[in-house]
């Protein structure tokens, strides 16, 4: 392993605890209208909000030490936020054109993005700042 890999790799380590306590959190927060009642705002949209942030982290790989292999080379910040945003908008789209029984919701959408833009901003700045180094 060479120096910059070296470099990389105790960068990726020293931010991983925080990403997986962010998905922790977000697993938490996303299930806790089951827990507490938060209103019909917050157990409307906080699992839109937190399911996708959460799933983003572990597709990622953020929360684990660092590795090199497939998986992580196919799923880079970009390609996984706009797999998540399109598979996210999709479900919203067969809800309004109701492929199966649930309620269409144009919210959800704005659930969906206010949570992921910021994820993969973070996430971006990260990985391009490990790959300069």
């Amino acid at each position: 392993m060479d120096q910059k890999d070296t470099q990389i790799k105790q960068r990726h380590d020293k931010f991983a605890p925080y990403w997986a306590i962010a998905m922790f959190i977000f697993g938490v927060v996303g299930l806790s209208p089951i827990w507490i009642d938060t209103g019909p705002f917050w157990n409307g949209y906080l699992l839109d909000m937190f399911g996708p942030a959460w799933n983003y982290i572990l597709f990622r790989g953020l929360f684990t030490g660092y590795k090199v292999n497939v998986w992580t080379r196919f799923f880079t910040p970009t390609r996984t936020f706009l797999i998540f945003i399109l598979v996210c908008f999709s479900i919203e789209a067969m809800q309004y054109m109701g492929w199966y029984d649930a309620t269409f919701d144009p919210l959800d959408l704005l659930a969906y993005v206010s949570i992921l833009i910021p994820l993969f901003i973070l996430d971006s700045f990260q990985n391009n700042y490990n790959s300069e180094t």
